[in-house]
């Protein structure tokens, strides 16, 4: 029972002794466990407690039935590096000038714009979630996909790797291809890590279970390359749904995988009696690819900064403070983990310039946290992808497209009711013209506010 829930449910008047009898216990017992399982292009619509018949997660399934689903939470970056970014720092992407995957594109010389010189790790001298867990105690864990430093080989010796950002242990992966691909990493034996990440994770568990930790459990699945045993890929091509476009037989293998590995976590945290003081929570880095599974009922994809790049799955279980089988619609996104934390342990930074805001009321009951707005900022060309920013108020959502010569109608913005339309089909800027410039402002100011880099005018660019 969490101490807010204790004070409604008993009165003041018997707070004293029963406060001593509850507070008499090891202090250490006090600090829950925390573990973020961070998954890698999850569509928010390819597992079964988010809608999907098709997908089989009943590990996932089963985590929100014990805990609180989230409709409305959001990558701070359609692309994964700027969201990891944002997670470990509380910072927006464009604070932090980390706005694209490492080590991105090559610059296209044939487009209008030119992206700004972005920074290609993240720097040291950022406070991460585990420098700021480690002043009260914690032991530390980064196991799998880090992505926030140079993406070169040998992987393990890497400057800005999360050894030097406060992980007392760690284990960096990367996606099979160029050049990193491990022994292990085939289709038939871990193509995607995920049997060694869990296998390592389990041990971490296991190995601190008598103290406070941290574990940033980081896989690599399901991104791309599409591989999976073959026997349980062609299970979903004969699963009923197989030949719909949201639909995908090897996406299904690898998310059936992933979602074992979430059911070997949860089963260890019960083996241990840990599963009452930990917050255990699930996440996606962005979208899915459109070009590899529709994202329905959502628009487009990763790398766009419509809801089917940026709007992601998030659930919390945490016994005692969420409330079992509870839905929350109050839009988040990852620079909220970091305050989260911090206001869970009562942990006061000398930290500046922190962009999330707690949401462990929502984590409680609380329907809202009274935010203001959300912002993203992406000035690249991604592929198909165009360089824009965007800010949801509300059930309202502009997008802003900074080159306006890949956009076919009047002005640069997109005006969308996402309460009536969250597939982004009903272009509400030309009706609703105060709502824009108001939206529009807003995005502007913030840009301003936190410094933005903007791309600028390619001089060598031919119509």
């Amino acid at each position: 029972m969490n101490r807010r829930r204790f004070l409604h449910t008993f009165g003041v008047g018997t707070l004293p002794l029963l406060t001593m009898s509850l507070y008499s216990c090891n202090t250490e017992r006090k600090k829950p466990n925390i573990i973020l399982i961070l998954a890698d292009d999850q569509g928010w619509s390819q597992l079964g407690c988010y809608g999907s018949d098709y997908y089989q997660t009943p590990n996932i399934d089963k985590l929100a039935e014990q805990g609180m689903r989230f409709t409305d939470a959001y990558a701070a970056a359609p692309v994964c590096s700027p969201t990891r970014a944002s997670i470990q720092t509380g910072k927006y992407p464009a604070r932090l000038h980390l706005t694209e995957f490492i080590a991105g594109f090559d610059i296209p010389m044939d487009k209008p714009l030119i992206e700004p010189d972005w920074h290609k790790v993240l720097p040291l001298e950022e406070t991460t979630i585990a420098e700021a867990l480690k002043q009260k105690g914690y032991t530390t864990a980064h196991i799998g996909k880090w992505h926030l430093s140079q993406a070169k080989t040998p992987p393990e010796s890497l400057p800005c790797n999360p050894d030097k950002q406060g992980y007392d242990e760690t284990f960096v992966t990367y996606k099979p291809g160029r050049g990193m691909a491990r022994e292990w990493q085939t289709p038939e034996n871990d193509g995607h890590n995920v049997k060694i990440i869990t296998e390592k994770s389990l041990d971490f568990i296991e190995e601190n279970k008598d103290r406070p930790f941290f574990l940033q459990m980081s896989h690599n699945s399901v991104h791309g390359p599409l591989m999976e045993k073959q026997a349980l890929i062609e299970k979903y091509k004969d699963h009923p749904g197989a030949d719909e476009d949201k639909n995908h037989p090897v996406t299904a293998a690898m998310t059936e995988t992933l979602d074992h590995s979430v059911g070997q976590v949860m089963n260890k945290l019960d083996e241990l009696g840990l599963a009452e003081n930990t917050l255990l929570i699930y996440y996606s880095d962005n979208g899915n690819k459109e070009s590899t599974v529709d994202q329905d009922p959502l628009r487009a994809g990763k790398g766009l900064l419509y809801e089917g790049g940026i709007r992601v799955p998030f659930i919390v279980r945490w016994p005692g403070h969420t409330p079992p089988g509870s839905v929350n619609h109050e839009p988040i996104s990852s620079v909220d983990f970091l305050p989260t934390f911090l206001d869970i342990l009562n942990l006061n930074l000398k930290r500046t310039n922190i962009d999330g805001k707690s949401i462990l009321a929502l984590f409680e009951g609380e329907s809202s946290i009274g935010r203001e707005a959300i912002y993203w900022h992406y000035p690249h060309y991604h592929r198909f992808a165009f360089p824009g920013g965007a800010i949801r108020q509300g059930k309202y959502k502009l997008i802003e497209r900074y080159d306006k010569s890949l956009w076919n109608q009047p002005g640069a913005f997109e005006l969308y009711d996402l309460e009536k339309d969250i597939g982004e089909q009903n272009n509400l800027a030309t009706q609703m013209p105060k709502k824009t410039k108001e939206l529009a402002e807003k995005l502007a100011a913030w840009r301003q506010l936190v410094g933005a880099q903007m791309p600028t005018k390619n001089p060598n660019y031919i119509p």
